[in-house]
């Protein structure tokens, strides 16, 4: 520093007519904000202050009007200790600003804290003149003594005394040091070896720093004028004693610690900022200040124990205060304070990075981040911009989907009613060919012939003109409808054998379940032949269901045998050729008439056929069943049902007719419908028989024409067999056993009445119980032993054999199918799929918001090593607490639709497993389907989440454990749609999520769950290690500030298991998965649907 500079500086800190321009001591600070340094009355009882109406009177203050600096003498000196003052005549070395002699000429402190003097050289100084000594211990009387570091003046000096103590006209020439050798008098300091100085005479630079030196001059004038030398009380609030908090080892070692701005608050006031890089201006803290804790003033107090530090809004640009001059500060949010930089500095954030509490450097932001000058976080835009290009592609990308489809049935509907073109020569149409010259001579009546339609679809199969073909009766002409033929040819090449059907032969069948004193069957013997329409009839409770069950394999009997085509053994190895259709129409609602068929004709047909065969046949079905009018109509749920009940029933049945079954069993096939819907699926079922399907169905009170339609009956009665015989033997069999049938009656209801026990009206005389029929038929079937059925060749078993081998696709390519199906279906419901994203960007906006006034920051502990006291209130419980908040939001948003995945399919599962489809294919692939919907819930959720809450932690690493979580919460719901109703499945997953949730460590802490020996039980929820991800990476990257390890112990988390964590997630998750699989594969669920 030039000579004028110096001097420039010296006359700057003027104590009378600088006062209210001076830069950065106590004294401007007070004068600013009197609310930071406490003032009050002198020793005197004389009230000197200007402070606030609310400050207390009895605090000592800076007062009003300052003398003179020139008034310090040694005669109007009054030492401290006359004053009583606490830091009195015993001094300090940590208070250079408190005057403990009087000053004998100009006096200044350098950037060390040392204080230096003009005086006379020791006594064997080859030199007369005046020289500067500078002394790191402020105790030690500056004018006594030798030791310190020597400096000689600019110009010779004889005489001091005169000359006024802020005197700087005559700086000392820093370039070189002396020290005092006794008699030797002074040498070079760059001479001797070692360096015989003090660690606080070491620190001495000889270079004046104004701010100390100010506060030094001041403190004078206010001893000099009686009164209390607030410009040097080592703490701002009155009668405070100052705390060391660092030794001059841990100082030399460390300096000060990172994230902590060790230069006091009033050396950064407005008009110094561009002066912090001056070499006059140096740290509060040396090795003669070092840092030290005072007690807070009472707005200081509340601060910090809120959790906030001791900032003054509006002052000193929003910066954290010290409550003393030589009291560190952590470096203030948007602002950074280099570590290694001198002096301390403490910088404005840039524009373009973010610096969060205790910063050293400025973070850079993120491509497409708004960071703006001083801003302590980084708002996250670039997710957000992705979220709504992503959703605005999306949407646009549906509706050009749902225009283009509209566009395309529009045209396959125009096409199909297109009136088509008759042939007049068509003998189906019923015309004649006419020649020319007929046409007028011939009469009208002889012209015209009745018009007959040719019967379509599986009508052309039972209709009597089409029954016969070169003669032979019972003969079908294929000729007549092309869909029959396709369909025929189908079948052909599916069973590969001889015969379309099965047979089926029981003897002394009984069923009698687990728990139960009674049977529900018993001694059932008898037989189907294939390529007949069979009826089940009995009252309610006779084991009908139970019958059917047994005889396709669902149900194992109990005792007795069953037989197909002659071969006894287990019935299920042939559950791939038999189809049953259930009482409900379980079709999916969200899927087309012929998606509905070809999904399960793609599953179920022989492998080797190609997709273009397996459409063909699923085509035929559509055709043969007349549904072509309706093939790409959704089939719509019960509640909104889209197509008619009876072509919902024609879908059902068509399900079972694309795997080109031999046996077909159908559970009342003709409830629910109208007598005209009812009458067309058992003329649709008779057609099947005629092609050699067996078809067994369980019918209830049916109309005239359809119990006319059947060809045998299977009569039950508390579980025993009543009649196994013809349909049109029936009549005559209960006639010969005294009852009489109403002429014109409809035979079948009066079998009804008989067979439930309500036949009196029909038998005047005699018992009509249902045990005395019982009794008569198994009186005859003793007389009179059944036939059996004709048993199968070895060439046909083997035929059907290998016909059960090729059924079905391989899994992999089921697993294709279901994904599929699955995407198709929740493409088809867009609406609930919006819904979920709009509901996840809603709770992540919410929980956001919650945490946006913190601005990042959700985490304050106790600071590093030395600095504990100057902590505020800790707060471990922020972080754990966001936790919480996300899991139950995730909870909230993904527990319905993860319900939802298997619990409206539950019907529809157990149709397909039962009939062959791998369940470990369908279950797969209705996981992964469900991928896609949980990575775009997760990242509505976390954008918006991240956007206002902006926490420490990364995005992507919020993304991916929200995601794991997400995973968790469906797979959680997986289970409870297993174990409950499906009315109930909804709100059971909500309270799941909401317990997982609450055993996420928060409250009750995990801590406290180790300490009562159940923490097993928190880490078995997901919510715990979502919650570690998050205070981990919340937390871990203050530990250049706080102890976080501390907290870590204190709370119970890890700080750094992010590895860990995510795979505890994916396991739990992956486990619940698992838990789901196994409750659907053993079908052990409490539930009734």
């Amino acid at each position: 520093m030039s000579d004028q500079d110096q001097n420039q500086s010296v006359t700057d800190t003027d104590a009378g007519d600088n006062t209210d321009n001076t830069d950065n001591t106590h004294t401007s600070s007070t004068d600013t904000d009197p609310s930071v340094v406490q003032s009050g009355d002198d020793d005197t009882g004389n009230d000197d202050s200007s402070t606030n109406d609310d400050t207390s009177t009895n605090q000592p203050s800076v007062p009003s009007s300052t003398p003179s600096s020139s008034t310090v003498s040694p005669a109007g000196f009054v030492k401290p200790a006359a004053l009583g003052l606490p830091y009195g005549s015993q001094g300090s070395i940590q208070d250079p600003f408190l005057p403990q002699w009087p000053s004998q000429g100009p006096i200044f402190l350098d950037t060390g804290a040392c204080i230096c003097a003009l005086r006379e050289p020791p006594p064997d100084n080859d030199q007369n003149k005046m020289q500067w000594r500078c002394q790191g211990n402020a105790t030690d009387n500056i004018y006594i003594g030798n030791g310190g570091k020597w400096y000689a003046p600019d110009h010779d000096i004889s005489d001091t005394k005169s000359l006024p103590v802020e005197d700087g006209s005559d700086p000392p020439k820093t370039d070189a040091t002396f020290i005092s050798q006794g008699k030797g008098g002074l040498v070079d300091l760059g001479t001797v070896n070692p360096d015989p100085l003090s660690l606080q005479d070491q620190a001495c630079t000889g270079l004046n720093q104004t701010s100390f030196s100010t506060s030094y001059y001041r403190a004078g004038v206010e001893l000099a004028a009686n009164q209390t030398p607030v410009a040097a009380a080592p703490c701002y609030l009155a009668g405070a004693i100052p705390i060391k908090l660092q030794n001059e080892t841990s100082w030399l070692d460390e300096g000060c610690h990172q994230g902590f701005f060790c230069e006091s608050s009033y050396m950064i006031l407005p008009e110094r900022k561009a002066n912090l890089a001056d070499s006059s201006v140096g740290p509060s803290n040396t090795i003669n200040t070092l840092p030290q804790y005072c007690t807070p003033v009472e707005p200081c107090v509340k601060a910090r124990l809120g959790g906030a530090s001791c900032a003054v809004p509006g002052l000193f640009d929003g910066r954290i205060q010290g409550m003393g001059p030589f009291e560190p500060t952590m470096c203030t949010p948007g602002f950074y304070c280099p570590h290694d930089s001198y002096p301390p500095q403490e910088i404005v954030c840039p524009k373009g990075s973010y610096c969060p509490p205790g910063s050293q450097k400025p973070i850079k932001c993120s491509a497409g981040s708004h960071c703006p000058e001083k801003a302590q976080n980084e708002t996250i835009l670039v997710p957000f911009g992705i979220l709504i290009l992503v959703d605005v592609l999306a949407i646009l990308l549906l509706l050009f989907l749902r225009f283009y489809g509209s566009a395309a049935l529009s045209r396959r509907s125009h096409q199909s009613y297109l009136p088509k073109r008759i042939h007049m020569t068509d003998k189906s149409a019923g015309y004649k060919n006419l020649e020319d010259d007929d046409v007028e001579m011939a009469p009208l009546e002889a012209r015209i012939t009745p018009i007959q339609r040719a019967p379509t679809g599986f009508q052309a199969a039972i209709d009597e003109q089409y029954l016969y073909d070169s003669g032979v009766e019972g003969a079908i002409d294929l000729d007549s409808s092309a869909e029959l033929r396709a369909f025929v040819d189908s079948m052909k090449r599916a069973v590969q054998t001889s015969n379309f059907g099965l047979s089926f032969g029981f003897s002394e069948l009984s069923f009698h379940p687990r728990g139960t004193t009674k049977p529900i069957l018993s001694h059932i013997s008898g037989s189907i032949p294939s390529g007949s329409l069979v009826g089940v009839m009995g009252g309610s409770g006779a084991g009908k269901s139970t019958f059917v069950n047994v005889l396709m394999g669902r149900s194992s009997h109990t005792g007795g045998s069953v037989r197909v085509n002659g071969v006894a053994g287990k019935i299920k190895q042939y559950k791939k050729i038999i189809g049953y259709v259930p009482q409900d129409d379980i079709v999916l609602p969200e899927l087309t008439v012929r998606e509905n068929i070809l999904h399960s004709a793609r599953v179920r047909l022989p492998s080797n056929w190609s997709d273009k065969d397996i459409q063909k046949h699923a085509d035929a079905v559509v055709d043969c069943l007349e549904l072509s009018h309706v093939r790409d109509s959704r089939v719509g749920s019960v509640a909104k049902p889209i197509i008619s009940g009876g072509q919902r029933k024609r879908v059902s049945i068509g399900i079972e007719l694309a795997a080109a079954p031999m046996a077909l069993f159908l559970d009342e096939p003709t409830s629910g419908l109208d007598a005209t819907a009812a009458s067309s699926i058992m003329k649709m079922l008779k057609a099947l028989s005629h092609l050699g399907i067996s078809i067994i169905v369980i019918i209830h009170q049916p109309r005239i024409e359809i119990f006319e339609m059947i060809d045998s009956l299977i009569l039950l009665g508390n579980g025993r067999l009543i009649y196994q015989g013809k349909e049109s033997e029936v009549q005559d069999y209960f006639e010969n056993l005294g009852f009489d049938f109403p002429k014109y009656a409809n035979a079948g209801d009066v079998v009804t009445d008989i067979i439930t026990g309500n036949g009196r009206p029909y038998k005047r005389v005699g018992d009509v119980s249902k045990d005395a029929l019982i009794n008569n038929w198994e009186a005859i079937t003793a007389q009179h032993q059944p036939k059996l059925e004709v048993q199968a060749s070895t060439t046909e078993m083997a035929s059907l054999r290998v016909t059960i081998k090729h059924r079905g696709a391989p899994w992999p390519r089921q697993i294709y199918h279901c994904l599929n199906r699955a995407l198709l279906q929740q493409y088809r419901t867009k609406a609930s799929f919006w819904f979920e994203m709009g509901v996840s960007a809603f709770g992540g906006f919410l929980i956001g918001l919650a945490q946006n006034g913190q601005k990042g920051v959700n985490f304050h502990g106790f600071f590093l090593n030395d600095y504990e006291l100057l902590s505020s209130a800790i707060d471990y419980q922020s972080v754990p607490q966001m936790s919480l908040l996300v899991c139950i939001s995730i909870g909230l948003i993904s527990s319905s639709p993860g319900v939802r995945v298997f619990g409206e399919e539950y019907l529809i599962h157990r149709r397909e497993a039962e009939s062959g489809h791998n369940v470990f294919a369908y279950y797969i692939a209705k996981i992964v389907s469900t991928l896609p919907r949980m990575i775009f819930s997760c990242f509505h959720f976390t954008t918006m989440f991240i956007l206002l809450a902006t926490p420490v932690i990364p995005y992507l690493a919020s993304f991916i454990c929200n995601l794991l979580y997400f995973y968790c919460i469906y797979g959680l719901a997986s289970v409870v749609s297993m174990l409950s109703r499906q009315e109930d499945g909804p709100l059971l997953a909500v309270m799941a999520s909401l317990i997982v949730g609450v055993l996420s460590g928060s409250a009750p802490p995990l801590k406290k769950a180790d300490s009562w020996h159940v923490g097993w039980l928190w880490r078995s929820s997901p919510g715990v290690w979502l919650a570690e991800i998050y205070f981990g990476r919340n937390v871990e990257p203050w530990g250049f500030l706080y102890d976080t390890h501390h907290a870590a112990r204190a709370t119970g988390f890890a700080l750094d298991a992010f590895a860990k964590d995510l795979l505890s997630l994916l396991l739990i998750g992956t486990v619940y998965r698992v838990l789901a699989y196994g409750v659907l594969v053993l079908g052990g669920r409490v539930k009734r649907r």
